[in-house]
This record gives structure tokens, C-alpha cells and sequence, in this order.
């Protein structure tokens, strides 16, 4: 009989633990099914943020803002002067450029209308560049293009490309003789069409 001792009580102490209860207490947040969740929405694809020409303005410097709003919105310090006769017609250009013909600013009736270039370190919208020839242009910019004769240059054209958004303004180039583009613009009408500047 007490060589079954040992038995005896490992079947009771066996039992016993097959009758104790778990404890009771409520699903922690962390075992509680966790309901799915639908994937967050993609963001929101921003547009590129311009940086150099574009048909609605130069960088952060849009056509229609303030003397004041472009030189804040431009990229580089802009020197000239503002005319005496508010409203007028005036040009300003970066500091950096080497002169006005290189690069300047047309404002008039103290909103920022148009800008011109006369250097090959700019690109204009679409792709075209100072020294380029005319057919270059016409195949970059084909259907978009009103041609005439340059007003000053003989045997020179100016080639008016009309915006790809909305912006309703223009691009113009201005070839020489040879039929090499020597300078371009961008603005809004009439200003882009002033074949003299604010002369």
C-alpha cells in the first residue's frame, strides 16, 4: 500500500490542478481583436515647385503681383528703381545679371507683367534657348506659333508662342537676320508684345 503513496498523490495533486479555475479578468487591449484598419489615403501629389521661367511668372514671382511682392517672391535681389509716376512702365533686373539686356523685369501699372532674357543660362518654358536657330523653335513649339516680321532687325522674326496652361500669356522670340534667337520673353498682353520695352 505505501509503494503506491507516491502514485496516489501525484493523481490527486493532478486532480486538483485540473479543477482550478483560470482567473477571470477581462481581455487586455492588447490580446482584444484589433479591427482593420483601411490604409491611409496617399498624399496628396503636390506640383513641382517652379524655380526659374515658367508661363505663369519666374520662380515664386507670379504676373500680376506687386513691385513690392515681386522683389520679395524673387529669387535674387532686384535692382532699379520704381518711376515717379506711379503706374508707369518701368524694367528692373537681378543684381547678379551683367546687365539689364541679360535679364530684366517689366512692371506697369505697378504689377509684375513680363520678363526678358538675352542670355543662353536660361531655358524658356518648352525648352527654347538663346542661340537656337528658328526651326529649332518651330519644332519644339509646333502649333502653338503666330510668326511676323522683326520690327527692327531686317530679315529678323519674332516667333509668338501662346502658353500651354492657363495662364493666357505668351512667350515671343526674337531672331536675327541668320534666323538665330538673340533674346526672348514671357508675359501677359499687351505687355509681351511691346517690341520696344517700356520705351
Amino acid at each position: 500500500m505505501l509503494r503506491h503513496l507516491p502514485l496516489l498523490a501525484f493523481a490527486v495533486l493532478t486532480m486538483a490542478a485540473c479543477n482550478r479555475q483560470a482567473p477571470t479578468t477581462a481581455p487586455s487591449e492588447a490580446t482584444a481583436p484589433v479591427a482593420a484598419t483601411p490604409p491611409s489615403a496617399a498624399p496628396a501629389a503636390t506640383a513641382p515647385v517652379q524655380t526659374g521661367p515658367g508661363f505663369n511668372g519666374y520662380g515664386g514671382a507670379r504676373f500680376g503681383m506687386t513691385a513690392q511682392e515681386t522683389r520679395q517672391a524673387w529669387p535674387a535681389p532686384l535692382g532699379g528703381a520704381a518711376p515717379a509716376n506711379p503706374g508707369d512702365c518701368y524694367q528692373l533686373s537681378p543684381t547678379a545679371a551683367k546687365s539689364p539686356r541679360d535679364f530684366s523685369v517689366m512692371l506697369e501699372g505697378d504689377k509684375f507683367v513680363r520678363y526678358d532674357v538675352g542670355t543662353d543660362a536660361e531655358t524658356a518654358p518648352g525648352g527654347g534657348k538663346v542661340g537656337m536657330t528658328a526651326d529649332q523653335i518651330r519644332s519644339l513649339y509646333a502649333g502653338r506659333i503666330r510668326e511676323q516680321p522683326a520690327k527692327y532687325v531686317p530679315g529678323g522674326v519674332d516667333l509668338r508662342v501662346s502658353a500651354d496652361d492657363d495662364s493666357g500669356s505668351a512667350l515671343v522670340f526674337e531672331t536675327d537676320a541668320n534666323g538665330k534667337v538673340v533674346r526672348w520673353r514671357v508675359g501677359q498682353s499687351p505687355a509681351v508684345d511691346y517690341a520696344e520695352g517700356c520705351s
